[in-house]
């Protein structure tokens, strides 16, 4: 089952943000009082990054008249967060941002009753590749040394990654199915505590994001082995594909924006200025290139569509690596 970039980009191309158009509409509401800004994994990791960064360009320049007031709510692989927007008071004033959990969740854990498509479309602000990371102190330089050590260890490697059945723990059962490995799960609400574990040597490897590994890479901590990416990444020119390894997959997280159900089209519209305006920015553009993030602009019909793609896809990916 393959999840490209090449799809997510396909699906978008030719379009841009459905933001201006909407700019007269929005100016007839705006909100009343702070905003919820839920972030659907813990602290730390890709999205809650990219939340508190969203949420800083928004407040430095002064693009909405109330704040937006962010809160982790990772709990059951975002269920939490899903709950909370299901039964958000206040709809007009109740965002998330998500990852893939947003569709993963919801297929592992029907009795939640969460119907994504009652969900506002708001903004794709990119996807995020994944990268197969170990520290330097394992004495793995590459991916084949990483393949031997885990035979070696017949069932006692050990591996952290966000939630059970969502983005990490699919793309360590791919890899483990294609390469008959046995490896033991350990999943965590946010990928900043599994970069931290890594760090500090608790586990022996992960599948982080590139900006949640990215100071321990830096800092010489972390050794890149392997991205689940179409192509290399800019970023680590000498890391392979798996898709080099001879396996067609590659797997990206999606980083957007979405209200809650039944906010109104004016408050909808609202938001769609203030983040099309971030998301057009220098600050944005340039955090793209920095955390190796591709863009994913689409419209709201385009966005609803993509949901269905998404869906789809995890349904078929969850059942073929669950068995």
């Amino acid at each position: 089952m393959t999840i490209t970039k090449r799809l997510f980009l396909g699906l978008a191309a030719g379009t841009a943000l459905a933001t201006l158009p909407m700019t007269a509409f929005a100016q007839d509401w705006q909100p009343t009082r702070p905003v919820d800004f839920t972030i659907m994994a813990g602290a730390g990791g890709g999205a809650d990054q990219i939340a508190r960064f969203v949420q800083s360009v928004v407040e430095a320049n002064d693009l909405t008249n109330r704040p937006l007031v962010p809160t982790n709510r990772g709990g059951g692989s975002g269920a939490e967060a899903l709950l909370h927007m299901n039964g958000a008071r206040d709809p007009d004033h109740t965002l998330m941002v998500t990852l893939n959990s947003f569709y993963t969740t919801p297929i592992r854990q029907e009795g939640l009753g969460i119907d994504i498509e009652t969900f506002t479309p708001i903004t794709m602000m990119g996807v995020d590749p994944f990268v197969l990371w170990v520290h330097k102190d394992s004495g793995i330089t590459d991916f084949e040394g990483y393949l031997a050590k885990v035979r070696e260890m017949n069932g006692e490697y050990v591996m952290g990654g966000t939630g059970a059945g969502q983005e990490d723990s699919i793309v360590i059962a791919y890899m483990s199915g294609v390469y008959d490995l046995d490896i033991k799960y350990i999943p965590y609400d946010g990928g900043g505590a599994v970069a931290k574990d890594l760090a500090g040597q608790q586990i022996m490897a992960t599948v982080n994001n590139p900006a949640e590994a990215k100071g321990f890479y830096e800092a010489g901590d972390f050794v890149p082995l392997l991205a689940f990416s179409d192509e290399r990444m800019e970023a680590y020119p000498d890391v392979p594909t798996m898709k080099e390894m001879g396996h067609d997959f590659s797997y990206y997280n999606q980083r957007a924006i979405v209200g809650a159900p039944g906010m109104s089209d004016e408050a909808a519209a609202y938001y769609r200025e203030v983040f099309g305006k971030v998301y057009d920015g220098e600050d944005w553009q340039s955090y793209l290139v920095s955390e190796s993030l591709s863009p994913l602009p689409m419209d709201e019909a385009e966005t609803r569509a993509y949901w269905a793609t998404q869906v789809a896809n995890h349904r078929k990916l969850l059942a073929e690596i669950e068995g």
